[in-house]
């Protein structure tokens, strides 16, 4: 099957009008001519229709309100193909690097993620996460295996391809999430409805980080999102854990400390939406944590893990109540 029959191209953005169209110029000269889908997070600079005036074969969705990362999730229900690649309006993908990916998810049934090798900047720096999973030990199934293929616990939104129904089935990207960081839940989920993740070096991504990025506000987003989704899926223990490291280490403008404080804010919506992984797969993923008691607490409420609906209500200081998503959605 030709490749642009099994995977679509899918760009979340917002108010990044010239870079958008550079990546869409490079897109749609690759060989494998893939559908590109854009989803705008209500941008200000005229950038759907600007887009729909370049490039009419690009199919714009543009959104009423700034959905995040769930943008993408918008995209991917709108493609017709079996497989989703996702890229930024900053980062594109290698000729040919798609036939790679499509190749391996044909392979495998029971695979539902590829994550790519990503190259940042003119000098082609290998980005440190695509360094971590080149490296990585792990099989496609979780278990030491230094010689196999390279299973992975997260990816790079930037330059990953799903197995578009594994990726709709476990609800897509969290538009609370907003976009930083957002990727571990994504991978969590697949991984525990049972889809192998895996690294391909040979599916190449190029990304040129966008100038106009908030940095201080991008590790903000970012230590909020690690705590968000520890709350969401593991057990307090390693919630504290994450929580207590970003305090010792607030970072630049002490970026760590307001993202401690927004995730703390939404914790009433974190548990409203718990669904707890099991022990097994939070050690692969959250390896860090100390290692649990021999006897944990019993699950007290649904959802809530094994401190229940109490405990954490404790360890908040106060009542569960669904309060939606405190924080601003936003697409960088």
């Amino acid at each position: 099957m030709p490749t642009n029959d099994r995977v679509t191209v899918v760009i979340a953005t917002a108010n990044r009008v010239s870079q958008l169209c550079e990546t869409l110029e490079r897109l749609l000269r690759l060989p494998e001519s893939p559908p590109v889908v854009v989803v705008d997070n209500r941008s200000a600079d005229g950038s759907p229709e600007q887009v729909g005036r370049l490039f009419p074969a690009v199919r714009v969705l543009a959104l009423p309100s700034n959905e995040g990362a769930g943008a993408r999730t918008i995209g991917a229900r709108a493609a017709a193909t079996p497989y989703v690649a996702f890229c930024d309006d900053d980062s594109w993908w290698d000729p040919g690097a798609l036939t790679v990916a499509a190749d391996r998810l044909d392979s495998d049934d029971e695979l539902g993620l590829v994550a790519a090798k990503v190259l940042v900047g003119g000098a082609e720096t290998l980005d440190p996460v695509s360094q971590l999973m080149g490296t990585g030990v792990l099989d496609e199934r979780f278990r030491p295996n230094p010689a196999g293929p390279r299973g992975v616990t997260g990816f790079l939104a930037c330059g990953a391809v799903v197995r578009r129904s594994a990726f709709l089935a476990v609800g897509g990207f969290e538009p609370c999430l907003g976009i930083g960081g957002e990727e571990e839940l994504v991978a969590l989920d697949l991984a525990g409805a049972g889809w192998k993740l895996v690294y391909e070096p040979d599916a190449v991504v190029r990304h040129h980080p966008s100038p106009r990025r908030d940095i201080w506000g991008r590790h903000r987003r970012l230590a909020c999102n690690h705590l968000l989704t520890a709350g969401l899926r593991y057990s307090p223990r390693t919630l504290c854990h994450r929580a207590t490291s970003l305090l010792k280490d607030p970072g630049r403008g002490g970026a760590a400390w307001w993202g401690v404080a927004d995730a703390l804010g939404s914790a009433p919506w974190v548990l409203a939406h718990r669904r707890k992984v099991d022990c097994a797969l939070e050690a692969v993923f959250a390896p860090g944590a100390p290692p649990a008691t021999p006897a944990p607490a019993p699950s007290v409420g649904r959802g809530t893990g094994a401190m229940g609906e109490k405990g954490l209500s404790a360890l908040i200081g106060g009542p569960v109540r669904d309060l939606g998503c405190r924080h601003e959605r936003r697409s960088r």
